[in-house]
C-alpha cells in the first residue's frame, strides 16, 4: 500500500543543547488518517533525559508521566523547557489514570498495588492482592464512567521474580464497591488498556515479543479476539512492541508498537502511524483533549490530532 511519510518538526524554542538527536516521522497508510491527523502534523519533543518515561495523564492542567526506574513521577506544562519531579518516590509508577473525583491513580510497580493519591498528598491501596496473593507489578489501567478500574498485571516490574505469588499474568477488574476480580488468566504479557467509547469493549495490548498485539474482550474477559497483530511491522529499524494505547471519540485505537503510535481503526485496519524512532512505551491525550502526549524512551513528546480522546 502507498505511504506517505511527513517531515519531522522539532519545536526547538523547547529544545536546549544537552537534548539528544531525535528523527521522527508520520506514516500516512490510508484517506482515513487525514480526518484523525492534519497534513501537515508535527511531531514536539517538549522534554527529554528520562531513563524510561511511560503512563501519561492530563492532571490540573499539565502533563503527568511516569519515569519508572527512576521511581519518579514528573509534570510538565506548557512554557516550560523541561519537566519537574512531581512524585518521588512515586512506587515506581507506571500507568496512571485520574478519577471522577480528579485523583490521581497509579499503578505501582514497587509496591505491587493499584494506588490512589489523595488531595492531602498521602496513598491509599485500592488494591494490592487476589485471593490473598500479592499482584505481579500492575502495569497500566484504565477506569470506566461508573468508577471501575480495569487493570493488567504481567511480572515486569518483580526485580525478584522468586516473590512472585500469582502464577498468571492477569487482566483485572476493581469495582466501585472495591472488589477484586480476575478478568482473563490466559494471555501472556498483557500491558496497556483502554475501553472503547460506548465502554462495552476492553481493548489489551500484548507485549509479547513473538506476536505483539492488541486484543479485545467482553467486559467480563469472555469473547476473546485479535483486533490487530502487528508481528509483521517488526523490523531492527522499528523498535518497540505493542505497550501503551488509548482510544479516541470517534473509536479508534491508538497503541504504541514497532516504530512508534499505530493508529487503528475500531475494525483493526491500519490507518498510519507516528513514528517516533524510539522503543514507545504510552500515549494520552491533554490540553482541550486533541493534543496526543507521547512517552518514548527518553522523550516526551506531543501531536496536535483532529479528534479528541475518549
Amino acid at each position: 500500500m502507498h505511504s506517505y511519510i511527513a517531515p519531522l518538526f522539532l519545536a526547538t524554542s523547547l529544545l536546549a543543547q544537552d537534548v539528544p538527536p531525535f528523527s521522527g516521522s508520520i506514516e500516512r497508510l490510508d484517506p482515513a488518517l487525514d480526518s484523525l491527523l492534519a497534513k501537515d502534523a508535527q511531531i514536539e519533543v517538549l522534554a527529554s533525559g528520562f531513563n524510561w518515561s511511560e503512563g501519561p495523564v492530563w492532571l490540573d492542567g499539565a502533563m503527568v508521566f511516569s519515569d519508572v526506574p527512576e521511581n519518579t513521577a514528573f509534570r510538565w506544562k506548557e512554557g516550560q523547557t523541561t519537566a519537574e519531579p512531581f512524585l518521588k518516590p512515586s512506587g515506581n509508577s507506571n500507568g496512571l489514570a485520574v478519577d471522577a473525583q480528579g485523583r490521581l491513580i497509579l499503578c505501582q510497580h514497587g509496591e505491587r498495588r493499584i494506588g490512589r493519591r489523595e488531595k492531602d498528598g498521602s496513598f491509599t491501596s485500592l488494591a494490592d492482592k487476589f485471593e490473598g496473593k500479592r499482584f505481579n507489578s500492575p502495569n497500566d489501567l484504565v477506569i470506566a464512567k461508573d468508577g471501575t478500574v480495569f487493570f493488567t498485571d504481567p511480572p515486569y516490574g518483580l526485580k525478584d521474580k522468586s516473590a512472585r505469588e500469582i502464577d498468571f499474568d492477569g487482566i483485572y477488574r476493581i469495582s466501585p464497591d472495591g472488589k477484586v476480580s480476575a478478568l482473563v488468566k490466559d494471555v501472556r504479557w498483557p500491558n496497556g488498556i483502554a475501553l472503547s467509547p460506548d465502554e462495552q469493549t476492553l481493548y489489551v495490548a500484548v507485549s509479547d515479543k513473538d506476536q505483539p498485539r492488541v486484543m479485545a474482550f467482553n467486559l467480563d474477559g469472555s469473547n476473546p479476539r485479535t483486533v490487530f497483530d502487528a508481528t509483521p511491522l517488526k523490523s531492527p529499524t522499528r523498535k518497540g512492541g505493542c505497550d501503551g494505547m488509548k482510544v479516541d471519540q470517534s473509536g479508534n485505537i491508538w497503541t504504541t508498537g514497532p516504530g512508534g503510535v499505530l493508529i487503528l481503526s475500531k475494525e483493526g485496519k491500519h490507518l498510519g502511524s507516528i513514528l517516533t524512532g524510539q522503543a514507545t512505551a504510552n500515549c494520552a491525550w491533554g490540553d482541550n483533549g486533541s493534543t496526543l502526549y507521547i512517552t518514548a524512551d527518553m522523550f516526551l513528546l506531543r501531536v496536535k490530532t483532529l479528534v479528541k480522546g475518549k
